[in-house]
């Protein structure tokens, strides 16, 4: 592991590892519920050693690390499917466009990687209980890697959450306390929780690790693309933390010399749910007032990472939009049908701006353009389920087998 110290992202105080576990001692003092955090932590490494010793022949990826490998659970994350998808690219007019599958990570979303790296430090730590609150997708991610750490999972998450989400938490043993309210307060209460009960927070942003955790992907996506940068990631959008953890990888290989340049990040919002859109384009922030949006893993009124999102996105020289639900599932049905992808809704917003990405200008036929899904479409069957018609069962008889060609034919199947 490489050693590293904690930096305030607003004021730029730094502190030793152990001095700090969540925000800045003074900028989070700011901090109220209702408002982005406050003084969010960075893990910043020494760029000048992982640039004499980092070697692509043998990669050393724990010069990249927060917490040392003897700590890690016993869980499988990591290293998902990236290939170009040239269909896709056709769609959207865009013929170099690659996909980053983290679906397949093993509870079925990128969040596995916060989790993981969380849980790693609540062994270091010898902490018993992980607290977060979730829409649904960083809470059976958490379940997971805590069943597989031997850790306590307490779960506060909408009691609207998609039941397929609530069924990986049942099973994986977490404890579950639905909330009768949004995301913003179960957020809320799990914070209150863990500073009268006890626990490690898992919450995005609030614990900083969160952000190394999905940083892996980027650092990922530079290796199985040659170690290269690409020239546009899209990123689904939600409270800005994977958007920050892309970002970081970034910027540490920027810095460490062993990329000459930025890829440009496009935050992809939908449009109930738009504030880190409108302050990225205005400037100023507002949170959302009705984040009500089929895509429910990107819901959400005040997003936990507004600031750090926005300034990674002016810093790569990205650029932001928004879709709406009707354009969302279309990006599902898309991406499923020409890529063999099958992104729950939020992850298939990455694939919905794609389809408009050229049609703004925010990229061109020689860019290489990667859209990270970042969560499957087993995760919420009911939201694909709507747009979507099962066909009447036929008889198994001759006259069924008839019914079954003449519709076929009408789908241009067959003779």
């Amino acid at each position: 592991m490489a050693a590293f110290a904690y930096r305030c992202t607003a004021c730029g105080r730094s502190y030793e590892r152990d001095e700090v576990r969540y925000l800045c001692p003074e900028c989070g003092r700011a901090y109220r519920p209702g408002i982005p955090l406050c003084g969010v932590l960075a893990a910043e490494f020494d760029a000048d050693k992982i640039a004499r010793r980092f070697r692509k022949s043998d990669p050393d990826w724990g010069l990249f690390c927060a917490v040392e490998p003897r700590y890690f659970p016993p869980y499988p994350m990591g290293w998902t499917p990236f290939f170009r998808a040239e269909a896709l690219g056709r769609a959207a007019r865009l013929p170099n466009t690659w996909v980053k599958n983290d679906a397949l990570n093993p509870s079925g979303s990128l969040k596995d990687r916060a989790s993981f790296l969380v849980a790693a430090e609540a062994c270091r730590l010898g902490e018993g209980t992980i607290v977060a609150a979730s829409t649904g997708n960083a809470a059976s991610s958490l379940a997971a890697v805590c069943a597989a750490a031997g850790r306590r999972a307490v779960i506060f998450v909408p009691r609207s959450a998609p039941r397929a989400k609530l069924a990986q938490m049942l099973l994986h043993g977490a404890s579950v306390v639905p909330v009768a309210g949004t995301y913003d307060d179960a957020f809320r209460l799990s914070l209150e929780y863990t500073a009268r009960y006890g626990g490690l927070n898992r919450n995005t942003a609030y614990h900083p690790l969160t952000i190394e955790g999905k940083k892996t992907v980027g650092l990922e996506i530079w290796m199985q693309n040659k170690w290269r940068a690409p020239s546009v990631v899209l990123v689904p959008t939600g409270d800005g933390v994977i958007l920050a953890g892309v970002a970081k990888a970034f910027e540490d290989l920027l810095a460490a010399r062993l990329i000459p340049e930025l890829p440009r990040l496009v935050c992809v919002q939908a449009e109930r749910s738009d504030a880190i859109h409108r302050y990225i384009e205005t400037g100023k922030y507002r949170a959302a007032r009705n984040p009500s949006t089929i895509a429910d893993s990107i819901s959400v009124s005040v997003p936990a990472n507004a600031h750090l999102a926005r300034a990674a996105v002016m810093r790569s020289g990205g650029a932001s939009l928004t879709v709406s639900d009707r354009e969302i599932m279309e990006g599902q049905r898309v991406l499923a049908a020409v890529s063999g992808v099958f992104a729950e809704p939020a992850a298939a917003a990455a694939a919905a701006g794609l389809l408009k990405l050229r049609g703004r200008g925010l990229a061109g036929p020689a860019d290489q353009v990667v859209v990270l899904v970042t969560g499957h479409g087993l995760k919420d069957i009911d939201a694909a389920l709507r747009g979507l018609k099962i066909p009447e069962a036929i008889e198994p008889t001759e006259e069924g087998l008839e019914t079954a060609a003449k519709r076929l034919r009408k789908m241009g199947v067959g003779r």
